[in-house]
């Protein structure tokens, strides 16, 4: 006790130990498409003193695990060309000049891995930050106002085969044409008939592309009749994949079924392209406590938002994609799961990343490394877990490790989800949102490292974990300065 009669300050407390970020701007804005560059562009004319970051181009290790969007290991060596891709990003996006001419300081190949604003680790740092990392260091910018423009990503469905290269997605696929100009594929066939999957399509004619057919599972092609007849491509309804069959190189071959009388036709491709819908990032959002809320209509969860596109978060705003999805009705996307999980095995993967297949998620079957699960643990399923009440996606992910893996859940995230909401026969709505932690973003452990602390705040870290013991820092253990440190933890009560 103090001579005051008063406790004394906690003095493992971070509280003030922060030091302000080196560098501050009136506004960050986070994703350099369309309408990042456009917020970023008026407020640099307005003399605001602006940042405007974008993660591409990519590491081609992110890109590898399938990070942001689904590649799908159809990159070609173009991407190991750093000063390439930036000529290329520059020449796909033309305004991006005209921000910098208009003052924006632009970060290209630097990705946001966190957001913290107006919540509990507010208490500790100096002003609101947002971290961001390149391939060397990892840093924190402060900023008094901040726009997120983050984008959407694919709706990724697994089907027998899809783990391997040559399986990619809308965004993955467009970016890897327009954006990097280093798409390796001749001949595709592509899932989905909406308007992300005509695009799509016409896309790849524009650039040569063979397109051998889409493929739809409902009844009825879904996208615009006279733009679908243009193309010139075969429309397969009440079809789905059943079967990708690959080489050395990925994807050879694809076996598609149909719905109506079972038949099955195997066209020679060696690119198949997921244009089943588009998923809003929030994951940035989500992580900074931002209000979530479920517009099945927008592509599922989106921030809140209001008129101005502010946030829940004091100074946050959001804009574009990543606050919905135009036409991007989830009913549509479930439709797609329903009928693969009925054409389909159930030891289908679900989970690249951990190895987990959709029987392991119905049965909840533990990871296995674990060896074989227990007779208790055999007796489980998804289904009589959902007898005691509402399954949650954050459960799941303990029980069987699906979307734990790298690629943060990116491939199986919706997936998993719908799969659970099919296999316990409740509506999606009841799945409540896996939550996000940051860092947002895969990070190399030696980027984490570089991160800058001060003396003052790695002092006593080793007491941080709330362990006993590790109240008493490690080189005050056995020595004079150890009863000291019990009288103060005695005092404190934090034993």
């Amino acid at each position: 006790m103090s001579a005051d009669g008063n406790l004394p300050n906690d003095r493992f407390s971070q509280v003030g130990r922060h030091p302000a970020p080196q560098v501050r701007y009136d506004l960050v804005v986070v994703g350099a498409g369309e309408a990042g560059v456009r917020a970023a562009t008026e407020a640099a004319t307005a003399g605001r003193s602006v940042l405007l970051v974008d993660e591409h181009p990519l590491d081609p290790g992110l890109i590898g695990l399938d990070v942001p969007y689904l590649f799908g290991g159809r990159a070609t060596a173009a991407v190991q060309t750093p000063s390439r891709l930036m000529e290329q990003v520059f020449a796909a996006r033309p305004a991006l000049e005209a921000a910098v001419e208009a003052g924006v300081e632009l970060e290209l190949g630097v990705s946001c891995w966190g957001l913290y604003v107006n919540g509990p680790n507010l208490q500790t740092l100096a002003s609101p930050v947002i971290g961001l990392a390149d391939l060397e260091k990892a840093w924190l910018v402060g900023f008094d106002e901040a726009i997120i423009a983050s984008g959407a990503r694919d709706l990724v469905l697994g089907f027998p085969g899809w783990d391997q290269p040559g399986v990619v997605g809308a965004r993955g696929f467009s970016s890897l044409v327009d954006l990097y100009d280093a798409f390796a594929g001749r001949r595709i066939v592509i899932l989905g008939t909406g308007a992300l999957a005509i695009e799509t399509a016409e896309k790849a004619r524009a650039r040569g592309l063979e397109v051998l057919a889409l493929v739809e599972a409902h009844d009825v092609a879904q996208g615009d009749p006279a733009r679908l007849a243009a193309l010139g491509v075969p429309v397969l309804p009440q079809t789905v994949p059943v079967k990708a069959k690959g080489g050395i190189d990925g994807v050879e071959q694809l076996t598609l079924r149909s719905l109506a009388d079972g038949s099955e036709q195997t066209l020679a491709c060696d690119t198949v392209v997921m244009a089943l819908g588009l998923v809003p990032q929030i994951e940035l959002l989500d992580a900074a406590g931002a209000r979530i809320v479920r517009q099945a209509e927008h592509g599922g969860f989106v921030p809140q938002v209001d008129a101005e596109g502010r946030t829940s978060l004091t100074g946050v705003r959001a804009v574009g994609e990543v606050t919905g999805i135009e036409d991007g009705d989830t009913a549509y996307g479930l439709g797609w799961m329903q009928a693969l999980m009925a054409a389909t095995a159930d030891d289908t993967m679900i989970c690249q990343c951990e190895d987990v297949t959709r029987a392991d998620l119905l049965d909840l079957r533990p990871p296995r490394y674990l060896g074989e699960p227990s007779v208790q643990m055999r007796r489980q399923s998804l289904t009589r877990l959902a007898e005691d009440g509402p399954v949650n996606q954050d459960q799941i992910k303990r029980l069987t490790r699906a979307c734990m893996g790298p690629c943060q859940a990116r491939r199986c995230r919706e997936q998993t989800a719908m799969a659970m909401a099919i296999g316990t026969g409740t509506a999606l709505e009841t799945i409540p949102l896996a939550g996000y932690r940051a860092p947002v973003r895969p990070l190399p452990l030696k980027v984490i490292g570089e991160t800058a602390e001060s003396p003052e705040l790695t002092n006593n870290w080793d007491v941080w974990f709330g362990i006993p013991d590790q109240w008493i820092p490690y080189p005050a253990i056995g020595t004079d300065e150890e009863p000291d440190h019990w009288a103060y933890i005695a005092a404190t009560k934090y034993l």
